[in-house]
């Protein structure tokens, strides 16, 4: 009976409480602990019940994840016998995807083999879910299918954190298929709140690019954000016989790939910005062929580094191109390309790739 009501009181204290034994095996956590971690499993090591992404099944064992500071507390705590605080940097799963969360936790010897821990600083886990959250909505901002205005496409987005500052965009406008692809400035959460507004302000209902950044552009400058902030642009309208194309600051060019080879296409423009009053921005437009493919990308491809710190460079991008039959070649070859020349990833890479 008084474990019953020990068990009610702790469920309904708002700190995180979890109870291991010297396995590091839970054996008892309250419901904010559970909060905390909703993907864990119901029973088992640390690992387990905080679904960290690691060897859960060896949580604690020789061989297993080394390093881990989770457990290297709880194992102090043990061996010292004494109360023992740490910050906690770990990877935990959050359905199909991984996220690093960091947290405090004190962990205090019970007796008896047990240890009981309390994290104390839970508001960072709380941040991490709303990152998730909010990266699932950005996902979902995404481009839905692979075909506009009966055009085949293919596109790749990589940001090279949770939230990504690129905005790729794929539509019809009459019998048109439409692309637009931006960059704004700063990576982060406040890259993914400018790249989501340009997303809501860009017009997909006025035919011309040039207008539609124009359009764009008055928008952006009502926020009255300095001049800090600013979003490079790449728009094209793709109709039976030409492509019409305006840019704003985009200094990577649009690719088109024919049967005589790659032309490169540039435009220049100024950024959307509180930089200059008017800016104008133009039309532009040039003829493609049956069997073409054109591709808008952004500057996080081309100046993508590797550990020599050498970029990828325009170059590098021809050449896949050049190697690509269709667009759908051009997106998985760049891909795999881009995973070769670099572990890490310094900015956000997107690409669109159509097939003419």
């Amino acid at each position: 009976m008084t474990e019953k009501y020990l068990r009610r009181i702790l469920d309904n204290v708002k700190c995180a409480v979890v109870v291991a034994d010297q396995n590091l095996k839970a054996v008892y956590y309250n419901r904010a602990f559970k909060n905390l971690f909703p993907e864990g499993k119901l029973r088992g090591t640390l690992g387990a019940v905080t679904a960290c992404s690691g060897l859960c099944e060896r949580c604690g064992a020789d061989g297993g994840c080394r390093g881990c500071g989770l457990a290297e507390v709880f194992e102090d705590a043990f061996l010292s016998n004494k109360e023992v605080g740490r910050r906690i940097f770990q990877r935990v799963k959050n359905g199909e995807n991984v996220h690093e969360v960091s947290y405090s936790i004190t962990v205090t010897p019970l007796g008896g083999g047990l240890s009981m821990g309390t994290v104390d600083d839970a508001f960072e886990l709380d941040i991490a879910r709303e990152l998730q959250s909010a990266k699932n909505i950005q996902q979902r901002l995404l481009p839905a299918g692979k075909w506009a205005g009966g055009k085949k496409y293919s596109y790749t987005y990589l940001p090279c954190r949770e939230i990504g500052g690129d905005l790729p965009d794929v539509f019809t406008v009459g019998n048109s298929a439409c692309g637009v692809i931006a960059d704004v400035s700063g990576k982060g959460v406040a890259a993914g709140m400018l790249s989501a507004f340009v997303k809501a302000a860009y017009d997909k209902k006025i035919s011309s690019p040039a207008q539609a950044i124009t359009n764009l552009g008055a928008k952006f400058r009502e926020l009255n954000l300095d001049e800090r902030n600013y979003v490079t642009v790449a728009a094209v309208r793709i109709d039976a016989d030409s492509i019409t194309y305006s840019m704003a600051g985009h200094n990577v060019p649009l690719l088109l790939k024919t049967g005589s080879g790659i032309t490169r296409i540039m435009l220049n423009s100024p950024p959307v910005s509180n930089w200059f009053d008017n800016p104008a921005y133009f039309d532009d437009s040039i003829p493609y062929e049956k069997g073409d493919i054109l591709v808008l990308l952004t500057d996080g491809v081309t100046e993508c580094r590797n550990e020599r710190g050498e970029m990828f460079g325009v170059d590098k991008v021809i050449k896949t191109l050049s190697y690509a039959r269709t667009a759908d070649d051009f997106i998985k070859n760049l891909e795999n390309n881009l995973k070769n020349f670099t572990k890490e990833l310094n900015d956000d890479i997107t690409a669109i790739a159509f097939d003419l």
